[in-house]
């Protein structure tokens, strides 16, 4: 069925009823389309518009499923091999979480280490393929999961600690992977995001209320990761060993030649798959200075490897450096405690200072002078006096005279005796 060109595009709550409808998370329904689930979330929410190519694509696969759900349900007397297979997303979920993996990546193989490089890796348009007959579940047969809510249901709220934990949950492995493809270096992405998470945790009710709290903490960790004082740290100038791939090896050099700002856009958009005016907006920067970056970006990473040069392959091979390295975040209770610790050294610092800071304002106060003491002035030279004389040799007669004031010393001088009357 070939569709117009210029459809309209659902509202955001029609867009998620239309992927529930379809019995579709939003993992699967990114995949499709060519971007990441946390752009599928930021499209249904409203929160973004998905523009370009990539919104023409969309917009078709919501049609289209639409038009699926459109279907009328099959006739009691129908054959059984008309019954629709069940739902991937509801088989997955009494999966484990190691069975649930393992599918995950099945479903999305690396190509093999002698074919990549060779050539640009054709992504398929998935944007006119018929959903698979076992991806869809009728209207009417579509099972209810939850029960309807009622008005005297108590809604139990999460404290601040569990959504904390949530959030970190959900964005940090991803952020990691990205600020890897900032920084090139593995420990420092790892501590960039930590930095961002505790920098959040210390700001929790300002973050809490925000509209996008994920992209509050990926501005943070961004921000960590491409501050300029790192390169005065050591951690930061040790050299890394490279990716094991040869292709991921010379992306990841071409990547790390690029200005910060060009790589910081490129990673948003082409990496995370946010929007041009999202990705401005998150870089500090306007759209056509974010969209003249992006295109600059491009072409430096085309010049170096010509199989780049489609975008959707470039998406793909930027999610495929960061899985490849297996980076891990730390638990969401370690960060958060790391947090309170340091909030806590910084307070007692603080504290510390401001004591030592009262003391010796106090013994200045105390050993300062109470009255004016004027300063005593300096001396002044007298003209007209006669500089001494210094005695000369002494004639004879002098010097009998004190040969015999020596001798009368040396006896003593007579008794004085009262003379009788």
């Amino acid at each position: 069925m070939t569709q117009s060109p210029a459809l309209p595009l659902p509202p955001p709550k029609e867009r998620r009823r239309l992927r529930e409808a379809a019995s579709l998370t939003r993992a699967q329904l990114a995949s499709r389309v060519g971007v990441t689930s946390e752009t599928v979330r930021g499209w249904e929410t409203g929160r973004s518009t998905p523009r370009g190519r990539t919104g023409e694509k969309y917009t078709k696969l919501l049609h289209a499923l639409g038009g699926e759900a459109e279907v009328t349900p099959r006739r009691p007397g129908a054959a059984d091999s008309e019954t629709p297979d069940p739902s991937p997303g509801a088989a997955s979920a009494h999966r484990s979480p190691r069975a649930r993996r393992k599918a995950a990546a099945t479903g999305r193989k690396r190509p093999a280490a002698k074919d990549r490089g060779r050539g640009p890796v054709t992504v398929p348009d998935r944007s006119h393929t018929p959903v698979p007959h076992g991806h869809r579940v009728l209207p009417a047969e579509r099972p209810r999961t939850t029960p309807p809510r009622r008005p005297g249901d108590a809604v139990t709220a999460l404290t601040p600690d569990q959504a904390f934990d949530a959030l970190y949950t959900f964005c940090a492995p991803a952020l990691v992977r990205q600020t890897y493809l900032l920084t090139g270096r593995r420990g420092p992405a790892r501590e960039s995001v930590e930095r961002a998470f505790r920098i959040a945790w210390q700001r929790w009710p300002e973050v809490a209320r925000d509209r996008d709290p994920a992209g509050w903490v990926r501005a943070m960790a961004y921000e960590c990761a491409l501050s300029p004082w790192n390169r005065l740290r050591r951690r930061f100038r040790l050299p890394e060993p490279p990716p094991s791939d040869p292709f991921d090896r010379a992306l990841m050099d071409a990547l790390l030649t690029l200005p910060p700002c060009y790589r910081r856009t490129l990673v948003l958009y082409d990496g995370v798959g946010l929007g041009l005016p999202e990705t401005a907006a998150e870089s500090e920067a306007s759209t056509r200075a974010a969209a003249n970056r992006l295109v600059h970006a491009r072409e430096a990473l085309a010049g170096r490897l010509p199989e780049l040069a489609d975008p959707e392959t470039l998406h793909w091979r930027l999610v495929e450096l960061a899985s490849a390295e297996g980076l891990r975040a730390a638990k969401p209770p370690v960060v958060r405690r790391g947090g309170e610790r340091r909030a806590r050294l910084w307070t007692r610092a603080a504290i510390a200072f401001t004591v030592a800071l009262i003391g010796t304002t106090a013994l200045t106060v105390r050993t300062a002078p109470t009255h004016y003491e004027p300063p005593v002035p300096p001396g002044e030279t007298v003209q007209g006096v006669p500089p001494p004389v210094a005695p000369g040799p002494l004639s004879e007669k002098e010097q009998k005279l004190r040969a015999k004031l020596r001798e009368a010393q040396q006896r003593g001088p007579d008794r004085l005796l009262p003379l009788p009357r």
